[in-house]
């Protein structure tokens, strides 16, 4: 009786130590290369503005679609011909990478590649019908999830990932544009593809927006459009940059609203989505100063917060189950 107490005894100590090892089995998430992001970004400036209906525009696109497909993902180039506030028909084309397309749960990562046309923020006025470069308002989101896309590709998370880069968001109507109604004039190609999904039916558990995520010393405010439609994501995501030591970038204050892609996302097809934008309450525009300037170039594009937001999202992802 006593020998067979004793080997019960040793069964469940065996048992226990097992499940223990489970439990405290970490996640293999990948490093984040801040170098890979910012070669991604620099890519596209090369191409120079990636505004619609232009030569340049046409070859990043191209260049977009082959690189995902490079990378591992399942490509779907989405082209609808858009009209404008000023009734310009942009040529505009959506790009979608899926990771893991067998996953039921999937996370919706996006940023916009498009360029806008007219520099009207620019202090100097012979410049403000001149396109903006867009390295950091546009070509940075892309870099980050781009970068990321190598990554996944190379080791997947559990969950399934679409990366979504959207056309013709930066076409919004200037300030000097005489008309009512023209907030809806931006962020077309979300719009379409938020009532076209490349999937039909598809969803997410959730979605993040990277919008202008390459500033020198960027500052990362939890966005109140972010907060009501999806405040749990927002303090899983500013929550998971503290513990990484990137609480200087995503800092834990009320930034302001803004009219974004999330915004369609969140009210068109209901998946519940944040908008990581840089924010500086310090500024006249509450962004960076080059902000649809011509000055929006790579001078301005810094790798610590490349990798700060890049780092940020991996561990996020990675840790979806």
């Amino acid at each position: 009786m006593i020998l067979l107490l004793t080997v019960i005894q040793l069964s469940a100590c065996n048992k226990t130590t097992h499940s223990t090892q489970k439990e405290v089995k970490t996640v293999n998430i990948p490093e984040f290369s801040s170098d890979s992001a910012y070669t991604y970004t620099q890519k596209q400036v090369d191409f120079g503005p990636r505004v619609p209906n232009t030569a340049a525009h046409d070859a990043c696109a191209t260049y977009l679609s082959a690189e995902l497909k490079r990378l591992g993902a399942e490509v779907i180039e989405q082209k609808a011909n858009l009209t404008a506030f000023d009734g310009t028909v942009l040529k505009s084309v959506n790009i979608i990478g899926s990771f893991n397309t067998k996953a039921e749960t999937r996370i919706l990562l996006f940023s916009h590649w498009d360029s806008r046309p007219w520099a009207d923020q620019d202090p100097k006025p012979e410049n403000r019908k001149k396109p903006v470069m867009a390295a950091n308002d546009g070509a940075s989101g892309v870099g980050v999830l781009l970068e990321m896309a190598r990554l996944m590709g190379k080791s997947l998370p559990t969950v399934g990932v679409d990366i979504l880069f959207v056309d013709a968001e930066d076409y919004g109507a200037p300030e000097s544009f005489k008309s009512q109604n023209t907030e809806d004039s931006w962020c077309l190609g979300t719009q379409y593809w938020a009532k076209n999904p490349h999937v039909p039916g598809y969803t997410a558990r959730f979605g993040i927006l990277l919008d202008m995520v390459g500033g020198k010393q960027a500052t990362f405010f939890k966005e109140q459009a972010s907060e009501y439609y999806a405040g749990s994501v927002v303090n899983t995501v500013w929550s998971q940059a503290k513990s990484l030591g990137f609480g200087q970038y995503f800092v834990d204050q009320k930034g302001g609203a803004i009219t974004d892609d999330h915004i369609y996302v969140n009210q068109i097809i209901g998946i519940p989505s944040i908008d990581i934008i840089q924010y500086d309450p310090n500024s006249k525009s509450g962004f960076g100063f080059y902000w649809h300037t011509t000055q929006d170039v790579m001078a301005n594009v810094d790798k610590t917060t490349l990798k700060a937001v890049g780092t940020t999202l991996m561990h996020v992802v990675y840790n979806e189950k």
